[in-house]
């Protein structure tokens, strides 16, 4: 790990937080491979090098050949091991699981409009079976990564959304599974929480990017900063007024091990950088401007249209989650910068999908 990605792990596994909670323990995190999972895993191998008792990670994901790609350093550590499963099926046996961290689910617009059953069937199913994992294994703590979409559109009555904010989702569309699943994933937590006593948090991310993102994210941050990095024209599908929150990837790491260890079990937490709200148009204009190229309108083809957010306005009041301690320390454009490698010696995007 280089630059400021690597300087920003190096940094967070050295925070002054509740490690002691984690050490000695196993964090079983679905989604391993994904942009959040692959950060997380690497913040928690980071703190091992310090920690007396390392924490012991259970990397779970469904392409073992992707894994061994981007996790691959850490194969052979004896506190961290690899299984290949699909949470939407039954949950193998996967040892020890003291904290779980559910974050396996389609991410962007593609998944939702090609994958619609997969899109829903893993903020539901899965979050069931890992439930189930944690019930009959002993788990002390279930954190649900959660999303912006959850609140749905903006009803033009607030200027962010607060943890206990509800908009408007219309149910009866194919976009509609991704934050109808999120909400019900929510809901499961509580239940089994009421039944069995277990505890859970969960961090509702803002959009998130950095130079972890996969080669197959087909979100707009995702497709603008793919393309400063090859430095080719930023391509947008829209007027770009839709304005949003953003969150560097170490940052929303950062929120996940907050919500976890100094958060109130059973409570959501916004996670995002209000130095981070910006117009998509903005921000293909800064990405443009770093690459050297120019912002280009190209209407979107069916397939993207349909996969697209409604949302015009959503950006996130995440003062809650800072009650606790953290705070975002990557803005908008030094993030950006070491996502598209602008600057000497930063942690430079991968395109075969591999940070």
């Amino acid at each position: 790990m280089r630059g400021l990605y690597g300087q920003e792990i190096e940094y967070l596994s050295a925070a002054a937080l509740p490690w002691e909670k984690l050490e000695g323990k196993t964090v079983l995190i679905s989604g391993a491979t994904g942009m959040i999972g692959k950060c997380l895993i690497e913040l928690l191998m980071c703190r091992n090098r310090a920690a007396g008792r390392p924490i012991h990670v259970t990397a779970l994901s469904r392409n073992g050949e992707r894994a061994k790609a981007r996790l691959g350093e850490y194969w052979e550590l004896p506190y961290f091991q690899y299984i290949s499963c699909d949470v939407n099926k039954e949950i193998p046996e996967c040892g020890q699981a003291d904290v779980i961290v559910h974050a396996a689910s389609n991410t962007h617009p593609l998944q939702y409009s090609q994958d619609s059953i997969g899109t829903i069937a893993s903020n539901v199913v899965g979050t069931k079976n890992l439930l189930d994992y944690a019930v009959s294994h002993g788990t002390g703590h279930f954190c649900f990564v959660s999303s912006v979409e959850i609140y749905g559109e903006n009803r033009g009555d607030v200027e962010k959304f607060d943890e206990s904010y509800s908009g408007y989702i219309d149910c009866n569309s194919l976009r509609a599974g991704y934050p109808e699943s999120k909400r019900l994933g929510e809901a499961l937590c509580n239940a089994y929480r009421q039944t069995y006593g277990l505890e859970f948090s969960i961090p509702r991310l803002s959009r998130v990017y950095g130079p972890t993102m996969l080669s197959t994210d087909s979100k707009a941050i995702s497709q603008f900063i793919k393309k400063a990095a090859a430095r080719e024209d930023i391509v947008l599908k829209s007027e770009g007024n839709q304005k949003y929150s953003y969150t560097f990837v170490t940052d929303a790491a950062a929120g996940i091990l907050y919500t976890i260890l100094l958060g109130k079990a059973g409570e959501a937490y916004n996670v995002a950088d209000a130095a981070s709200d910006i117009t998509l148009r903005e921000l293909a204009g800064i990405l443009a401007e770093l690459a050297g190229t120019r912002v280009v309108f190209e209407p979107p083809k069916e397939s993207e249209r349909r996969g697209y957010s409604t949302a015009t306005k959503a950006m996130l009041d995440a003062s809650k989650l800072m009650g606790t301690g953290w705070t975002p320390r990557v803005h908008m454009r030094e993030g950006l910068e070491c996502a598209v490698g602008q600057t000497g010696g930063t942690h430079r995007l991968n395109l075969d999908g591999k940070a």
